[in-house]
């Protein structure tokens, strides 16, 4: 808001009514109500005719701001694309449609944490920008959305995610008073599923190691000293060890494959929180 003429000191002393920095939309319009009421030609001047006249004036450097945003999003940030990470999706490499999924929404959500979130938690905050180290092009017009800083995401979900229904917004006999908002909710989702993707989901033993068919087969290749393809049980003994490793192998596939759909369902259930 300080960067609108209508909402500078100057303006308040024009319209003669002083302008909250932040209201619920209740207490919006209220305040409109009350300052029209005071002073119609007063509040017309800052309201209508102050933001025309900053709107002619700047509109050059509107302009430039357009461009340079239109470059950001369409070449570096690539708003327009999901992307998935060369670790998870290697650049070249084939890969069907069903498996890119997971890998790039969960890439957004690292994006999101890592760079938006991490801007959003520094943006307003000269002692955050000292504790994270951001760099000059992290915030205002040098920004390009290429300075990443986990801790800093992650310091921002933990100030949302403890977010509470205080006497700011409600009154202390209201039933959710005191309880987290619908804001800390989505924070806590958020900070769930990222911690699933970056430290949970990498540790997730292999299935084949996991059951014991890794062990198994190199196991027979040594004994038999034939290729993986020409192994063949030998009696009703390894065929039925075979089998029970086998499936314990598939059983365990099946389990992630079953929990990647899963917090992929919750990641679409949260999307709409997923702002700045």
């Amino acid at each position: 808001m300080r960067n609108y003429w209508s909402c500078s000191k100057f303006a308040d002393w024009v319209r003669g009514t002083a302008k909250p920095t932040a209201e619920t939309s209740r207490g919006w319009r209220e305040w409109n109500e009350t300052a029209k009421t005071s002073h119609p030609i007063r509040y017309w001047i800052v309201e209508e005719g102050l933001d025309r006249v900053q709107n002619f004036i700047n509109w050059p450097v509107t302009k430039l701001h357009d461009i340079k945003y239109y470059i950001n999003n369409r070449w570096v940030t690539r708003t327009h694309a999901l992307t998935a990470h060369p670790r998870d999706i290697r650049p070249g490499d084939w890969s069907d449609v069903g498996y890119r999924f997971l890998p790039c929404l969960f890439n957004e959500l690292v994006e999101f944490v890592e760079v938006e979130l991490a801007w959003w938690h520094i943006v307003w905050d000269d002692k955050a920008r000292a504790e994270f180290k951001a760099p000059f092009y992290a915030r205002g017009w040098w920004r390009w959305r290429v300075w990443r800083s986990p801790a800093a995401g992650l310091a921002n979900l933990e100030w949302q995610r403890n977010l509470r229904h205080d006497e700011e917004w409600i009154g202390a006999d209201d039933p959710l008073y005191g309880k987290l908002t619908p804001q800390a909710e989505k924070a806590n989702e958020i900070l769930a599923l990222y911690m699933w993707w970056t430290v949970e989901r990498p540790v997730r033993p292999d299935p084949h190691d996991a059951s014991g068919w890794t062990a198994w087969c190199d196991r027979r290749r040594q004994e038999d000293g034939v290729p993986f393809w020409d192994l063949e049980d030998r009696n009703e003994e390894e065929r039925e060890q075979s089998r029970h490793i086998l499936d314990e192998c598939h059983r365990l596939e099946q389990q992630f494959e079953q929990e990647d759909t899963d917090m992929m369902i919750r990641l679409i259930k949260i999307r709409q929180g997923l702002w700045t």
